[in-house]
């Protein structure tokens, strides 16, 4: 019997097939039951963990306590007015009961009836919806995104009390069936772009989304990966998530993932933060025009400060104090790329350092990697002053995508001033530029709209920080 065939009516059948695909002999967690309801030999399927106990026991005992007057004569008047749940489902292909069933879904089979009866009395187990440690703001609400989709969901619909949120429901996955849920407001979305992205997951050719967002991003984009920037912006904040709603945007969630994707995205986008509009406008703008002198201070600094020692004679009189006080014993670049490399190492080991080691070991690696290695004279000290500047700027962007693009820009432009001067530096920034400008969003417009095309109503909003729609008169 296929997967795709529809079941029969006779139960003996339908439970020799669930033995034969689901294993419930070998797999613990499959737990069936076979019970009399109505007069009528029954079993019912589950997966141990997914459903609520106390609310199975009861409707376990509802369908035990049926009498042979009182019972239905088809699965679809057991489910209307014999089930008492609100959540029933009726489905007779093989292929969809048995998604139903590892998805947690509470199936019953009955001897003569055509269809299964699904009660979606699933729960999943989930952390509570805390504040993200990635996403926190000083002001705002402090609820996050969790790994349970329905909750993620939930989140959202608090938010947006409009008929008009739409929650479609779609998966990926030959084996692993990924529930992915497409948010959007039916009356201010891109409905081409909406489509666009339905049909790319409905054509996604894979086993398994193993990196859940990631997996999906990668299937979603199916252009040439080599430009750094980001072509997603990933949030945990409902409250993010639900204002690029409202503003017309695709929420992406995946199950498993305690983050939503927002497409599409542009630069100006993956630079917002939520911190800028819990304050009030000029605050809020100050916050916004910081971030970007900061990421651009990010880039330029380090091969500007090792032009500038190739050139000396460039520096003024009045800077002169920028200038290298001590003979360097190893070259400029080779300390750059070398400190570049360490603060990733130091990243890895502050990810996987146990929290009660955390501080001891951050005091050692400041002392050590510090004072020491400019003392011991593999690094000068305005090397390390700028280096340390860099590492603490980058934590500036909420996006980590874009931090890691940066990084890499900078190191190619470290790279090319060492070897070739003032030229090499100006290849390396228009490579940067062209960088973003080349870039496209996943709905194939401008990654850096509205400056091309050049729109300065839309610029302004995006620069400033003014006055929420819902504060003008």
């Amino acid at each position: 019997m296929n997967k795709k065939e529809k079941m029969t009516t006779s139960l003996q059948e339908s439970m020799a097939y669930m033995k034969a695909q689901m294993a419930p002999d070998t797999s613990f967690d499959v737990v069936y039951r076979v019970i009399d309801v109505g007069g009528r030999q029954a079993c019912i399927y589950f997966i141990d963990g997914f459903c609520k106990d106390e609310l199975m026991m009861k409707i376990l005992q509802y369908f035990i306590g049926l009498t042979p007057e009182n019972m239905p004569e088809s699965a679809y008047e057991m489910s209307k007015k014999a089930t008492p749940y609100v959540e029933v489902d009726l489905k007779d292909k093989w292929d969809d009961i048995i998604y139903n069933i590892l998805s947690g879904v509470f199936a019953l089979f009955i001897d003569g009836y055509d269809r299964c009866v699904l009660i979606d009395s699933r729960t999943y187990p989930a952390r509570s919806v805390s504040e993200p440690d990635k996403d926190k703001t000083l002001r705002g609400s402090k609820d996050g995104f969790v790994e349970t989709v329905v909750f993620n969901t939930a989140l959202i619909r608090r938010r947006i009390r409009s008929a008009e949120l739409r929650m479609e429901m779609m998966n990926a996955g030959k084996s692993s069936r990924t529930d992915i849920v497409l948010c959007y407001m039916d009356n201010r979305v891109d409905h081409k772009f909406l489509d666009k992205i339905k049909k790319r997951i409905e054509n996604i050719k894979v086993d398994a989304l193993t990196m859940n967002q990631e997996s999906l991003a990668e299937c979603l984009y199916q252009r040439s990966w080599f430009n750094p920037f980001p072509k997603f912006k990933f949030t945990e904040r409902p409250d993010v998530a639900a204002a690029q709603v409202l503003e017309g945007d695709v929420v992406i969630l995946v199950d498993n993932s305690p983050s939503a994707m927002i497409v599409p995205t542009s630069i100006f986008d993956i630079v917002d933060e939520a911190d800028d509009y819990y304050f009030p406008p000029v605050t809020g703008t100050y916050l916004r025009l910081s971030r970007f002198l900061i990421a651009i201070l990010t880039y330029i600094m380090t091969p500007t400060f090792l032009l500038l020692m190739q050139n000396p004679q460039w520096v003024p009189e009045n800077f002169q104090f920028i200038m290298l006080q001590e003979t360097p014993n190893i070259p400029l670049i080779a300390q750059f790329l070398i400190l570049e490399l360490a603060i990733d190492g130091l990243k890895l080991a502050a990810v996987n350092t146990p929290n009660m080691l955390s501080t001891p070991l951050s005091v050692m690696a400041g002392l050590v990697l510090g004072e020491f290695s400019v003392n011991s004279g593999w690094f000068n000290s305005e090397v390390m002053l700028y280096m340390a500047f860099v590492a603490i700027a980058n934590y500036t962007q909420q996006n980590y995508e874009l931090g890691y693009a940066l990084k890499f820009m900078r190191i190619i432009n470290l790279i090319l001033t060492a070897i070739f001067g003032i030229y090499g530096y100006v290849v390396a920034v228009v490579i940067f530029l062209l960088s973003i400008v080349c870039n496209k969003t996943l709905s194939d417009k401008s990654y850096i709209y509205p400056l091309l095309p050049f729109n300065i109503r839309q610029l302004g909003k995006r620069l400033l920080r003014l006055r929420l729609p819902e504060a003008k008169q």
